[in-house]
């Protein structure tokens, strides 16, 4: 008896192909790459095809895929390609919905910072920003690129060297140690999976085929609040387009006396740690 599904990988799809790796080949970290063109145009964008490589000298290693519909390259790679200089900024589970929304295939004179919420910093030694709310970040130069074919779904190798180091006082210990419990890391898995290093998987659904109003969107009662949490900002930055009216009188009613007696704030937090992002923006609108 065979035990084993056997697959040569190119009698299957590409697309099979991706699900079996980042399925197995799983949890993977998370770089959000920042880079910044000629033009001066920012980009901002996650690649969990990403690890260390090298201690001495510092060296991270990911790979930006090219686009499966045409092969084409996208705007991290075209960035590197001109000023090659790039930050990785660590995720953890702080940022996470915000990490995500940035993931959309946004124009590239788009700056994916606005959209996802982020806050911009300088970096000391390159062109590149930090992101202020990663507890990691890593100013790198870029050494080598190899790009391993040209046609959909291959990997581009984005070889940098690490020149400055910037970690969040809030999640070392007394000894200057990154506490892997303090900066609850976040990794990718398959599909909309990812796991947190402090509990387990979670599912987060993926921006493909649409693009998020954004935070530059958000009504400022909102971006002010002091009950949501950027991860809830983030759920409600993620929708494409909000309810209208019909739909939101038609949802609220019978509601009055629940509206009355609850901050409108926390009524939304409900549905969105349900990920009931659509009835969250009824209440709040």
């Amino acid at each position: 008896m065979n035990d084993f599904l056997s697959i040569d990988p190119k009698d299957e799809s590409s697309v099979n192909t991706y699900n079996y790796l980042v399925s197995s080949v799983s949890p993977r970290p998370i770089a959000l790459a920042s880079t910044i063109n000629k033009k001066g145009e920012i980009n901002l964008s996650p690649f969990s095809f990403f690890n260390v490589v090298s201690s001495n000298p510092p060296m991270l290693l990911f790979s930006p895929v090219n686009r499966g519909a045409d092969g084409s390259k996208k705007d991290t790679l075209l960035n590197i390609e001109e000023i090659k200089e790039v930050v990785i900024n660590i995720v953890n589970h702080d940022i996470v919905q915000q990490v995500s929304l940035s993931s959309a295939d946004y124009a590239s004179d788009v700056n994916e910072f606005v959209k996802a919420g982020f806050t911009m910093i300088e970096s000391e030694l390159i062109k590149p920003l930090r992101v202020k709310e990663s507890p990691v970040q890593y100013e790198c130069i870029v050494k080598e690129i190899i790009t391993i074919a040209d046609n959909g779904g291959a990997g581009n190798l984005i070889l940098c060297e690490v020149v400055k180091m910037h970690f969040a006082k809030n999640i070392l210990n007394e000894k200057n140690r990154i506490d892997p419990y303090k900066i609850d890391l976040v990794a990718r898995a398959g599909g909309n999976l990812y796991t947190r290093a402090n509990e387990g998987y979670f599912e987060l659904d993926k921006p493909f085929g649409k693009l998020g109003i954004g935070f530059d969107n958000l009504p400022k009662d909102i971006l002010e609040s002091k009950i949501l949490r950027a991860n809830d900002l983030g759920k409600l930055a993620s929708i494409s387009t909000l309810p209208c009216g019909e739909e939101i009188e038609e949802f609220l009613k019978d509601k009055d006396e629940l509206l009355a007696n609850t901050n409108k704030h926390l009524l939304a937090q409900e549905y969105l740690n349900q990920n009931e992002i659509h009835n969250a923006w009824m209440i709040l609108l």
